[in-house]
């Protein structure tokens, strides 16, 4: 998985909310068993019209999206969290976000970042009147940093850890290979054992 520690760049106001996995991907483009080609698809009954966001420059080059509140509920769609990863995003940010998009974000080296509405709101008109305004997330100390803003954000520990190392669940588990091999070694032979088919 990609870490994430710090990252600037051009940010995209979405004045929506309640942005459903299915407006993110709609469920037409759940073919591929891959990861990756997804980002063609993104909000893809949003982008016949020229004056979505992402169509017009520079916001079609954004790296951050800054959503309204209730981004990503409705289906636990990975592919939500494929297709914005795919297209180049690396952070949303957003007053509130559906709970399993949220995980499946995390574990993808997506950051979802909480702010408040006021914050939010005060990003967007930040964006519209100066679009090329860089944004900053930073991880490492938690805030999300543009011009004449500073927004403290919290992430839970252990979501922070394995995004600054970009562990995902099965690096996270590595981590403790040595005592699992000690255990392994060492505990009663009458447990039941798994061996490796060919």
């Amino acid at each position: 998985m990609q870490q994430f520690t710090v990252h600037t760049g051009q940010a995209a106001p979405l004045r929506a909310s309640d942005v459903d996995t299915d407006q993110i991907i709609p469920v037409r483009f759940l073919t591929r068993l891959a990861k990756a080609g997804y980002g063609q698809d993104l909000f893809a009954d949003w982008r016949d019209d020229p004056q979505f966001v992402l169509n017009r420059p520079p916001y079609h080059q954004a790296t951050i999206l800054v959503a309204g509140n209730n981004f990503g509920t409705g289906s636990s769609r990975e592919a939500a969290v494929y297709a914005l990863a795919d297209y180049g995003i690396r952070a949303v940010i957003a007053p509130r976000f559906g709970d399993i998009f949220a995980g499946n974000a995390s574990q993808n080296g997506l950051l979802p970042v909480v702010l408040p509405q006021a914050t939010v709101t005060e990003l967007w008109n930040l964006l519209e009147r100066t679009p090329t305004s860089p944004v900053t997330v930073d991880l490492q100390n938690c805030l999300v940093r543009a011009s004449g803003i500073e927004a403290p954000f919290t992430v839970p520990a252990d979501i922070r850890t394995r995004l600054l190392h970009g562990y995902d669940e099965i690096a996270l588990t590595l981590q403790h290979e040595t005592a699992i091999q000690h255990y392994e070694t060492t505990r009663r032979r009458t447990l039941p054992t798994t061996t490796r088919t060919r």
